[in-house]
């Protein structure tokens, strides 16, 4: 999809939370050595679900389709995560996305405490 903005006009940084994955010593220094921006994970609030895309609109939304009915076994709701996950409109993403600063704002002024 072509979204008119070139390649180069695009500014990404990875959020990470402080996931040991994440926190690694080697994690951080594969970023370093790639010049890879990111948020450092002694920058980035502990247990921050309110700031993680994912967290605060994305995986709801797969939780609202997935459990709308009972699945017989675990299979079942495998089956119908990796569905609705391939289902999902950008717009939701986007949407999501957009609203990151917004969230990161409220955060700071509730000094990394929980807000919605």
């Amino acid at each position: 999809m072509d979204t008119g903005v070139s390649k180069a006009d695009k500014h990404w940084v990875f959020q990470q939370d402080s996931a040991p994955a994440h926190r690694a010593k080697s994690t951080q220094d594969w970023l370093v050595a790639r010049e890879i921006d990111f948020i450092r994970h002694e920058d980035w609030p502990s247990s921050s679900p309110d700031l993680n895309p994912l967290d605060y609109k994305i995986w709801q939304h797969l939780e609202e389709k997935v459990c709308s009915k009972p699945h017989p076994n675990l299979e079942s709701l495998k089956t119908s995560l990796i569905k609705a996950a391939a289902d999902i409109d950008m717009n939701l993403v986007r949407a999501a996305i957009d609203d990151w600063p917004r969230r990161l704002k409220a955060c700071i002024q509730n000094h990394g405490g929980h807000f919605e």
